[in-house]
């Protein structure tokens, strides 16, 4: 398309944006950009919809229909309104839950949503103000909603925010609720379709209720309470990174027994524009740097970082030479998932009626400890509404244990149903509490797992092609994957491969091959060799890139053994690349 045709279609869309049912602020804002000699912001802002999609919506702040406004949290709050109307048209009551996070126009967004939902006669309970992700799944479950909506952008840059959409049993909606949705969604074609005027009898403000009783129930997962008794002085550093987390992760540390919750004072204010961090996500060890500089003011045992809505947790420890260290996410589940299974068998909870679910790029040695326990194991794919999804199957039938995701994200208890930095933070303190009564760090508890476990490392790789060319390129290396598959990765035969695409697994070897039960296909490969590499590729689903999950295994006999598998799988990942042609 020509320039000149796309200003001549962005600006025709624009111009509606200057009627009478937009608000004169918003007015104003598209009459500058329509004003301005360089067109960019108009394009950028125009040139098309923001789309209502699986994970509901996500984007830039600002005006115009690719932009986050009230006008796009408009559409999408209407349309989920619509659909709830019709899939529970037989309840006398509607309800729904509507949480937010730190971030600027998040409050604003909540509170237009709450509106809207109850203009449609839908009651709802709207947090006094900002609380974590988690909570707002709970407070589904615990209020008896039908469905729930968090205003958050996770860790992404200040300038976004985004609208998450939950169903009734506080997951994120899977199929058919997400594809029914995006259709409600995109039928709302005039913004005189949304009913903007709110029903204040139909809002209740919730709070305090809510989060004592969401961490008592976390207090009550506890499997080890007379262990922190014993150490519940530990020095426990803790950053909510301006965010959410800040509203009840202290408190919650607290209520379990741990009576040295130390702050970092600057981010504990809560601001949208993160004043502090570049970007607000604990796996960029720059984001934990000011804990971890205030870790060594006080010599604490451990340091905790939640993301801005507290659904992830990032952590730091000692190692050996005394140094601080950041523990993956792939880490931090083996650190919790070997402590539970190990609890629940001492404890004489295990019957073999328990499950634990992990995503499909997560460590493999989950698997090895679920299966030293006898506890069953299920691999979705990457987003934790697939691990939500397992539960709700599986309710009333199996017991839940805990689930988790490479990318930071675990959960403890079954009354959630997204990954949760509250009960992660509470879980990996009691681990460390546990740890010391055995006379160990958690960075040696880690070691120890590898030793009894085998050592596994892990590495992300992305490869960034932009554009429509890029996007291209992307399928091609997909496609030639396919039609080329890797026989070998850094010596080592492919003995497996899962096309999650085509549903088919095979082995190259024997030419034997069957289906894979997953809910959906998904643009994903992976192989697996004979010495235990595992590696998944598959295109972002957000961003100009394709993503490639390595995992391999080496030999680790002592703890002293550590930093030499360590190089020794180092060297190993990069004959991978060269294998993969990357």
């Amino acid at each position: 398309m020509e320039n000149k045709e796309l200003i001549q279609q962005v600006t025709a869309k624009a111009k509606v944006w200057l009627g009478a049912a937009y608000d004169a602020a918003t007015r104003a804002d598209v009459q500058r950009m329509l004003d301005s000699e360089d067109k960019t912001e108009l394009i950028e802002s125009f040139y098309k919809d923001l789309e209502f999609g699986t994970g509901g919506l996500r984007g830039i702040m600002g005006s115009g229909t690719n932009r986050m406004n009230r006008y796009t949290v408009g559409a999408a709050t209407q349309g989920l309104a619509n659909y709830l109307k019709k899939s529970f048209a037989s309840l006398g009551e509607i309800k729904v839950a509507i949480g937010h996070d730190c971030r600027n126009n998040s409050r604003l967004f909540a509170e237009i949503s709450a509106d809207i939902f109850s203009a449609n006669g839908i009651h709802v309970y709207l947090f006094e103000s900002l609380r974590p992700t988690p909570e707002m799944s709970f407070a589904i479950r615990h209020l008896g909603c039908q469905s729930g909506i968090i205003l958050t952008a996770s860790h992404n840059p200040k300038e976004y925010n985004g609208y998450k959409a939950y169903w009734d049993d506080g997951g994120q909606v899977v199929a058919p609720h997400d594809r029914n949705i995006i259709a409600e969604v995109n039928a709302i074609k005039r913004v005189e379709d949304i009913k903007f005027k709110g029903d204040k009898s139909l809002i209740t403000i919730i709070g305090e209720e809510v989060d004592k009783v969401y961490i008592d129930k976390i207090k009550q997962i506890s499997l080890s309470p007379e262990a922190i008794a014993r150490h519940k002085d530990l020095k426990i550093v803790y950053t909510p990174i301006h965010g959410t987390g800040i509203k009840v992760i202290p408190r919650c540390l607290q209520t379990l027994g741990f009576s040295n919750v130390i702050s970092v004072p600057e981010q504990n204010v809560i601001s949208g524009d993160f004043p502090t961090v570049v970007s607000p996500n604990p796996e960029e060890p720059a984001a934990m740097s000011m804990a971890i500089a205030k870790a060594k003011e006080v010599d604490a045992d451990i340091v905790m970082a939640s993301d801005p809505d507290a659904d992830r947790l990032g952590i730091a420890v000692k190692n050996d030479k005394n140094e601080w260290i950041l523990v993956s996410g792939n880490q931090n589940a083996l650190l919790i998932t070997n402590y539970l299974l190990r609890r629940w068998k001492e404890l004489g909870k295990l019957n073999g009626n328990q499950y634990m679910v992990k995503t499909i790029v997560t460590t493999e040695l989950l698997k090895d400890i679920a299966d030293h326990y006898g506890v069953e194991i299920y691999d979705v794919y990457t987003g934790f509404k697939w691990i939500a999804s397992v539960m709700l199957q599986q309710e009333g039938k199996k017991e839940f244990i805990c689930g988790g995701e490479e990318s930071y994200g675990f959960l403890v208890e079954d009354f959630v149903r997204d990954k949760d930095a509250v009960s992660a933070a509470a879980m990996i303190a009691e681990v460390l509490a546990d740890a010391r009564d055995k006379g160990k760090t958690l960075y040696e508890q880690l070691l120890d797992i590898y030793l009894e476990f085998g050592y596994s490392k892990e590495k992300g790789i992305s490869i960034v092609r932009k554009g429509k060319s890029g996007a291209e390129e992307i399928q091609a290396m997909m496609d030639n994957y396919r039609a080329h598959p890797v026989k070998e990765l850094a010596g080592s035969p492919v003995v497996l491969i899962k096309d999650f695409k085509t549903l088919k697994a095979c082995k190259p070897q024997t030419g034997e091959v069957w289906d894979l039960s997953m809910p959906e296909p998904s643009n994903v490969l992976q192989y697996f060799t004979a010495d235990k590499t595992k590696v998944s590729v598959r295109p972002s689903g957000t961003e100009p890139k394709i993503k490639f999950y390595m995992e391999v295994r080496t030999d680790m006999k002592s703890r002293a053994d550590y930093d030499k598998a360590g190089a020794a799988a180092d060297a190993k990942i990069e004959a991978i690349k060269q294998s993969l042609g990357i």
